[in-house]
This record gives structure tokens, C-alpha cells and sequence, in this order.
């Protein structure tokens, strides 16, 4: 399945169930356009360094860039060591609920604790609604979604991700209509991370594009000041002139580098 090594169907269902945009695509350019029944996809590096990173791909909860966001940044991650697996998570929609996507996140970071990879640390790569994803796992589960066991992450990479600017009362676009559907507003709504930061968050790196035209990169600030408001040394960059959902395959722009970059803040930090 998408050339994994290791397939893990998530919630005791006896296999994942999603559909491609392109079943001929390449993993590395596959995009998830339905998930009936979520799976975590491992990727093994070829000398482990005990650590692992869950990586959770953008698509605005309506689809799932699994390929540009997902494999190749599983690829990226196996190189330096790391166990990398990727979520292929439902979407907030009225057959499962605006919790669908938290809940199979949490369900994963359990399943890759419970395995033994990631007996040094498990940390999780997040872009663009991927990215608000990975934030919520440092907040507050919402009260009226029920009680849910955290998942706290050792380390957090955030890539232009819509942290709060999507939710009521928080947008920065004037009198921005809801986003549908109902579910993936109410999602937004009752996941604000900046504003929901659970105690002691773990070391966070976060990239954005100056420019974005689809995220403002408003939401990279406001991530950041809330971090650092709690005690933590979050790294920041912003680069200013960039696409949205640059991934790891934007050649011949200074916003190529982060993974670069990224890698030496690993170090730094004791994760690599």
C-alpha cells in the first residue's frame, strides 16, 4: 500500500480504506480524495536511530496530499534515521465528525508508542491543515467531544498550517463565510491551538511563507507567541517569498532549504 513497509490499520478495523485521486500516481505524488477507514503507513530507515515521526499531510481536510506531504517527507525522514509513518486520516464530514481526524491522530501517535520504534522519542511533522493537526495534539481536547488519553508529542514540526485564522471570531479576512463542510468548520472552531496550549509543549519548529496567499502567515506568530507565553523556545522561520504548500519540491527558492535547516535544529535539540 503506497510502497509502505509496514501497514497498520487503525481502531481494530481489518484493513484501511481510502481512494486516490490517481491510483497509477507514484506514492510520491498521491492524493487521498476519501478515507473510509484510516491506516498509519511505516516507512523504515535503513540504520534506526530509535527515534520515530508520525506526518501528518495538508489537503484542507477535504483531501490528503499523502504523496508531496506524506511519502516524500517520509523519505526525507528515513534518511536521517528515523521509523517515519504516515496517517492516512478520515475527514471531518457528517458521517464521522469534526473529532474524526484528532482521533485518528491520537489513535496512530498510541499505535507507534505501543510498537516499540520509537523507544527514544516519537516526534510529528505536520503541513498545512496537517499542521493544525499536529498542533492540536499539544492542546486541549475539547470537553464536548468526551475525554480522550493525550498523546503529548517529545517534538513538533509546523509547516504553513492554519493554527486559528480559520476559526470563529479568530479570521483575518473580514466577514469569512463558513468553511465547508459543517464539520470541518466546527473542527476549526473547537480546535484553536495557540489558544488551548496544554502545560510544558514540547520543542516546536515552525515554517511559513511570508506571502502565503491561502494561510496567513498570522498563524505562524500566533503559534509562536503562545509558545513561548508557556516556556517554551520555539524555532521560527519565515521566508518571504514563497508558495503555499511548498513542501520538500521547491526548487530555486531560499524556502528549499528548511528541511536543511530543520535537520541542523534536530540536532541541536538532541532528536538526531
Amino acid at each position: 500500500m503506497l510502497a509502505a513497509d509496514l501497514v497498520w490499520p487503525l481502531h481494530g478495523a481489518p484493513t484501511g480504506a481510502f481512494t486516490l485521486e490517481d491510483a497509477a500516481a507514484a506514492p510520491e505524488q498521491a492524493v487521498v480524495t476519501a478515507v473510509d477507514r484510516p491506516v498509519l503507513l511505516g516507512y523504515a530507515p535503513e540504520t534506526p536511530n530509535g527515534r520515530a515521526m508520525l506526518i501528518l499531510g495538508g489537503g484542507g481536510y477535504t483531501a490528503l496530499m499523502a504523496g508531496r506531504e506524506g511519502i516524500q517527507v517520509a523519505r526525507w525522514l528515513t534518511a536521517l534515521g528515523y521509523h517515519a509513518f504516515v496517517l492516512i486520516h478520515r475527514f471531518p464530514r457528517a458521517a464521522t465528525g469534526p473529532s474524526a481526524p484528532l482521533d485518528d491522530a491520537l489513535a496512530a501517535m498510541a499505535m507507534i508508542r505501543a510498537s516499540g520504534l520509537a523507544e527514544k522519542g516519537l516526534g510529528v511533522v505536520g503541513l498545512s491543515s496537517g499542521g493544525h493537526l499536529a498542533a492540536c495534539l499539544i492542546a486541549d481536547y475539547p470537553a464536548q467531544w468526551g475525554t480522550v488519553q493525550p498523546q503529548r508529542p517529545d517534538l513538533l514540526v509546523v509547516g504553513y498550517a492554519p493554527i486559528s485564522t480559520n476559526a470563529k471570531g479568530r479570521t483575518i479576512i473580514a466577514d469569512k463565510p463558513p468553511l465547508p463542510p459543517l464539520e470541518k468548520q466546527a473542527l476549526y472552531d473547537a480546535l484553536q491551538p495557540d489558544a488551548q496550549l496544554l502545560p510544558d509543549p514540547p520543542p516546536t519548529f515552525i515554517i511559513y511563507a511570508g506571502n502565503d496567499p491561502v494561510v496567513p502567515v498570522a498563524n505562524a506568530h500566533r503559534l509562536h507567541d503562545a509558545l513561548k507565553a508557556a516556556g517554551a523556545s520555539p524555532e521560527l522561520h519565515i521566508f518571504a517569498d514563497a508558495p503555499h504548500g511548498f513542501a520538500l519540491d521547491t526548487p530555486d527558492l531560499p524556502v528549499s532549504l528548511w528541511p536543511r535547516l530543520c535537520e541542523a535544529w534536530l540536532r541541536q535539540v538532541g532528536f538526531l
